[in-house]
């Protein structure tokens, strides 16, 4: 495999976890850069870690784990989108909005890494080098998140309470999103 496909494989499962660091910079007070880091390293560490797990699975449970990536990521995304919403419309920054507990960002670094174990099942198949894979997926990652939430906070700072309810929008509007394209439900 390529450089330039692996790259963009990479980025392809950085997406995800780009839009759900975006929603967390909207929330996200006080801004601390330590917790934009916090983000970055999570997600970019489950992107990095399920390939290579999805690798070392390999072909045997490759039907298993795709026929239910989708509802994994679904259930977790809106449930924590949905959480976000409720948080915001009862009163604004709230303990759980305001700062990153380790099961939040446990839960939605693997929401946004569920779709990089098949990733790392489909390299067991090509025989790509798992560790340029592994390591491009985990630096692209990273640098996306981080930017994400930066932006997010960005544009939390200017929107205000509302940033809340945008922030589980976009979670909720991922997990849906993923649910109905691999039910093939999409064009």
């Amino acid at each position: 495999m390529s450089v330039w496909a692996v790259l963009l494989i990479a980025v392809g499962v950085a997406a995800d976890a780009f839009a759900v660091a975006l929603g967390k910079g909207l929330v996200l007070r006080p801004f601390r850069r330590r917790d934009a880091a916090a983000i970055a390293t999570t997600f970019g560490a489950f992107q990095a870690v399920m390939p290579l797990i999805g690798w070392v699975l390999g072909t045997g449970f490759a039907p298993y784990i795709s026929a239910v990536d989708h509802w994994v990521a679904f259930a977790l995304l809106g449930g924590i989108g949905l959480h976000m919403i409720v948080e915001s419309l009862r009163g604004g920054d709230t303990p759980s909005q305001a700062r990153l507990s380790p099961r939040n960002l446990l839960v939605l670094g693997v929401a946004t890494s569920v779709d990089a174990l098949v990733v790392g099942v489909g390299a067991a198949l090509l025989g790509t080098d798992v560790l340029q894979l592994v390591a491009t997926i985990g630096l692209v990652t990273f640098l996306l998140s981080y930017m994400g939430v930066l932006l997010g906070r960005r544009a939390g700072d200017r929107l205000g309470t509302p940033a809340g309810v945008l922030g589980g929008l976009i979670l909720l509007g991922l997990g849906t999103t993923t649910l109905i394209d691999h039910l093939g439900t999409l064009g």
